[in-house]
């Protein structure tokens, strides 16, 4: 998953990003609300993570200039105002979720992967293609029943492909929702990480559609 996160105190918001980074999440990092209101606008992200009280443009008119302009990314407000008037504010500008500060970096991580869940049409948090499955509430791969060891990029490749099992996924979407805006990836390194996750799952479950993009086939035939 790709996240933007808009997070005005530096410290929490690199905190925030390292820890999702670990975790096997994209991150591109927003310090005001003009900033976030632009990336948000016009890059492509799986979820938002947005504070309220933001510098330049607050995280309320930030998100209702997101829903004006249609987009659908999911956003949980993770803000300090914890007050029933702030959360229905939130809540009819368009946020998914809410969250008060401070909050278990756990219990964010499995919100955020709640929300990518849902937001690709998965309704349970095992999601099986064929002998893989994939536990999106962990963020957890196994093949046959035994763990499955991935890199950070592998496994953001593979969760794009999972959450769209048996459909095509356009190189251009999965390059964006693997790669930081400004990761510094060249075009040909996504064909990479590609090859390496079909020598640890099996060439066949990857399937090229040329000029097109990737498909995972859950058929272990």
């Amino acid at each position: 998953m790709k996240i933007l996160l808009v997070e005005d105190d530096p410290a929490l918001g690199k905190a925030i990003a390292e820890r999702l980074r670990k975790e096997g999440f994209a991150v591109d990092l927003a310090v005001n609300g003009e900033d976030g209101s632009h990336l948000g606008a016009s890059e492509i992200y799986d979820a938002a993570i947005l504070d309220l009280g933001l510098p330049k443009q607050d995280g309320i008119s930030v998100l209702r200039e997101w829903r004006k302009l249609k987009r659908t990314l999911p956003v949980l407000v993770l803000t300090a105002r914890d007050d029933w008037t702030s959360k229905v504010e939130g809540f009819k500008a368009g946020a998914d979720d809410y969250l008060v500060k401070p909050v278990r970096i756990e219990e964010l991580i499995m919100r955020l992967r709640a929300l990518g869940r849902r937001s690709a049409g998965q309704v349970t948090t095992l999601i099986e293609c064929g002998s893989l499955s994939f536990d999106s509430q962990l963020g957890a791969f196994s093949l046959d029943g035994l763990p499955l060891k991935l890199t950070a990029l592998e496994l953001r490749v593979l969760s794009c492909l999972i959450l769209r099992k048996g459909v095509i996924v356009r190189r251009e979407d999965l390059f964006e929702r693997v790669y930081e805006s400004e990761g510094g990836a060249d075009s040909n390194s996504l064909e990479v990480i590609v090859g390496r996750l079909r020598r640890k799952i099996g060439a066949k479950r990857i399937e090229t559609s040329r000029g097109l993009g990737y498909r995972l086939v859950c058929d272990d035939k």
